[in-house]
């Protein structure tokens, strides 16, 4: 009966943080639409065209980005693809958990740096990409390794890559679009009104609204992107402990984790998001006030731990 409840708790922290992923993403879906017809109402028709122009280069770069970054990111965080007789136990807990998530199994890599932590990256199943640094492979137990493993690989099944890249491309564009309208209407734009009187009353109301979402949708759109961000860590949590059926050596993982007060020497601000706990230790271990925690990738430990020792 606790298995059964066990289970069925999982499958309910699954499906929940799946909705609330995709209401996110709907809702940054349809900020991005109403900011770019307040913006074409606010300005002339030529900048209409010309944040069109640049909108597209945006998304052009995030695609770009989206196909050859993992192996970029593999080249900046140090790590160094291995085959089995490199790491037979390692390896064998990457084909294990991929055969019970259902995908081809992922290219492994290993971070030389002490400080235990993990991240996958890959635009889908068939192009994954796992590192663990060597810190993860002598700090953990086998139980605690396989979960992590799991999480990771949890991303992987998840396409989180491929939905995170996406809502990069939307904040970016976002931040862009709104860069483009602050200078347009600084070098002179957006200054024609209509001579009707109540139109013109509009549009200049519009106007303000403009220019202060220009300055506030960055900001917007970051803390969108953050928040499903972690919506994917609670999932992958949760999609780990279906995946080993022990959602204990996770939790335990994270707790070590968390608790190392080794840097990451591998790790900057542009990777520190993909990491399974925060390697800048940012906000890896509370859970402070409601405002700062708008602003991190990762949910507290002790809340992600709390959820796994529920299941």
């Amino acid at each position: 009966m606790a298995e059964l409840y066990s289970k069925v708790n999982i499958y309910s922290q699954i499906a929940a943080n799946k909705r609330k992923t995709w209401f996110f993403v709907f809702f940054f879906v349809i900020f991005i639409v109403l900011l770019a017809w307040i913006f074409s109402v606010a300005v002339d028709e030529d900048a209409i065209g010309l944040m069109g122009i640049f909108g597209i280069l945006s998304i052009g770069f995030g695609i770009g980005s989206y196909y050859f970054s993992g192996n970029l990111i593999m080249l900046i965080s140090t790590a160094k693809e291995i085959k089995k007789e490199d790491h037979p136990e390692l390896f064998r807990t990457v084909e294990n958990i991929s055969i019970a998530a259902g995908i081809p199994q992922p290219k492994v890599y290993i971070i030389d740096d002490t400080a235990p932590n993990a991240f996958a990256t890959g635009r889908d199943p068939k192009h994954a990409m796992v590192a663990v640094t060597t810190g993860l492979l002598t700090k953990l137990d086998r139980a605690e390794l396989e979960g992590v493993i799991a999480h990771e690989i949890s991303h992987v099944k998840n396409y989180d890559i491929r939905l995170m890249s996406l809502v990069a491309i939307m904040a970016g564009t976002v931040a862009l679009l709104s860069d483009i309208f602050l200078r347009w209407t600084f070098w002179g734009g957006g200054r024609k009104r209509d001579n009707d009187r109540g139109s013109g009353q509009l549009q200049l109301i519009l106007f303000v609204v403009a220019i202060a979402l220009a300055v506030l949708s960055p900001l917007i759109a970051m803390v969108i992107k953050l928040a499903i961000s972690r919506k994917r860590e609670y999932l992958a949590d949760a999609s780990a402990a279906m995946l080993t059926r022990y959602p204990e050596g996770l939790a335990r993982a994270l707790e070590k984790i968390s608790a190392d007060t080794e840097p990451l020497e591998a790790a900057n601000k542009a990777t520190a998001h993909m990491y399974i706990v925060d390697p800048l230790k940012a906000y890896a271990g509370s859970a402070r006030g409601w405002f700062a925690g708008l602003f991190v990738t990762h949910p507290p430990i002790e809340l992600r731990v709390a959820a796994l020792r529920a299941m």
